[in-house]
């Protein structure tokens, strides 16, 4: 994808907006601050029109509310491949009595108190980056209890930064690795919740807020958010969205819990779709119970996985994970071509090696079996597709997952670096 893309945010309880000058826009269709869903379409095919608008609401808010009321059995339960599994039946539907009234329960944003939150940011060497995070907090409508910044450089780079923003807690951790900090934010944390987003991110106002209604609705040991486009100005911004899909697109909560784990773990249980490193939170109570992060995966280490790996952890041990699409925020994704090759390479060389600390950790099978049998499927079902649809942006990106997964094999002999379960950080 080559042309001018823009993202349009449409609320549909008003007037559509204008229409950007672009090739291509991205509609991001929201209720207030409840996010409803997604819509490309050509420039030439806009403005939607008042009844496009009346019928996209009806649908998307009808979509919400199967997915948000309780009376219609959400949250919704995670099935195969971590899409949430339809509960609505023909009797519930016939029996829900004033529609408008139960649409307008779930429509207000969340109020919740969020001082119990410790938001941790680790950043390293993106000075630029850490300042629009940290001055975009301050438009929270609910504040953390503190921010923690954890400097991941030698040279205590963001030192200066954070002298900028009053009462941020600043930690060093010198020893490289994503891990090595986001451990070191959980132990300089004091809150109940501890909250993760990156130095690329901007929170959406209601971020916190939302977060902190999750965990007092619902009994879940980590709660994830929907990660948007910030902008999709280059042409390394559209491919990682639109061709991998970016971070995800559901905008219904989704419940994953040990029925998931069970039903999935013998085929490789597929705990990625859980959410993104980039919005996540935890209770304290999680890291007491399953350690922290294993700090041989993650960025600066084996690649990436270090979050998925985690959330792997909880649901074998019991836990429960919620995805909770209101909790918003915006990612800047790789602008460059040649960061966005360096980062799928990364990603799959990650996510290998994470597989190989699952097997390890619990010896379920089907982490192997998605290292020997269903990635190379993938790589040869995307290549075949590619080739048929002369997608040759795609295949170049291909190109580097293959490499990523044949470094991340050599995890499985490489000296030193397999362990045993249990073998995790710990407070």
């Amino acid at each position: 994808m080559t042309g001018l893309v823009a993202v349009r945010h449409v609320d549909l309880r008003a007037a559509e907006p204008p229409v950007p000058v672009a090739e291509l826009v991205l509609d991001i269709f929201w209720w207030g601050d409840l996010p409803l869903g997604f819509k490309q379409s050509l420039a030439g095919e806009l403005p939607l029109g008042a009844g496009q608008m009346r019928a996209l609401a009806t649908e998307l808010l009808a979509a919400q509310l199967a997915g948000r009321d309780p009376a219609l059995g959400a949250p919704l339960a995670a099935g195969s491949e971590g899409r949430p599994r339809p509960a609505l039946t023909l009797g519930a539907a016939a029996a829900l009595d004033r529609p408008a009234d139960a649409l307008a329960a779930i429509a207000p944003a969340a109020t919740n108190d969020a001082r119990g939150i410790s938001l941790v940011i680790c950043t390293r060497d993106r000075p630029a980056a850490l300042g629009k995070c940290l001055a975009s907090l301050a438009g929270q409508r609910s504040p953390p209890g503190e921010i923690v910044v954890v400097d991941n450089s030698a040279s205590g780079s963001a030192r200066s930064t954070c002298l900028q923003f009053p009462g941020i807690v600043y930690v060093q951790e010198p020893r490289p690795g994503l891990s090595h900090a986001r451990n070191a934010g959980v132990r300089a944390a004091r809150g109940k919740i501890v909250a993760f987003t990156d130095d690329d991110v901007e929170p959406h106002p209601g971020w916190l807020a939302e977060i902190a209604r999750a965990f007092e609705r619902h009994d879940a040991d980590c709660v994830t958010g929907l990660v948007l486009p910030a902008s999709l100005d280059t042409a390394a911004q559209r491919s990682f969205q639109f061709a991998m899909g970016g971070f995800g697109s559901n905008v219904v909560p989704v419940m994953f819990d040990r029925r998931f784990f069970a039903e999935t773990m013998p085929h490789g249980a597929q705990v990625w779709r859980i959410g993104a490193g980039a919005n996540m939170a935890f209770r304290r109570s999680a890291f007491e119970r399953a350690g922290l992060f294993d700090e041989r995966l993650g960025a600066g280490a084996s690649g990436c996985s270090e979050d998925s790996e985690f959330w792997y952890r909880l649901l074998a041990l019991g836990g429960s994970c919620l995805y909770e699409p209101r909790a918003v925020t915006f990612h800047h994704h790789r602008a460059e071509w040649r960061e966005l090759r360096s980062q799928m390479r990364s990603y799959m060389r990650g996510h290998v090696s994470a597989l190989v600390a699952q097997w390890d950790a619990f010896g379920h099978r089907g982490n192997l079996q998605r290292i020997g049998r269903q990635l190379p499927s993938y790589f040869l079902r995307t290549a075949l597709a590619s080739l048929w649809h002369r997608r040759a942006t795609r295949l170049l990106i291909l190109a580097e997952e293959v490499r990523g997964w044949l470094a991340g094999l050599l995890y499985l002999v490489r000296p030193g670096w397999r362990r045993r379960r249990g073998e995790w950080p710990t407070l």
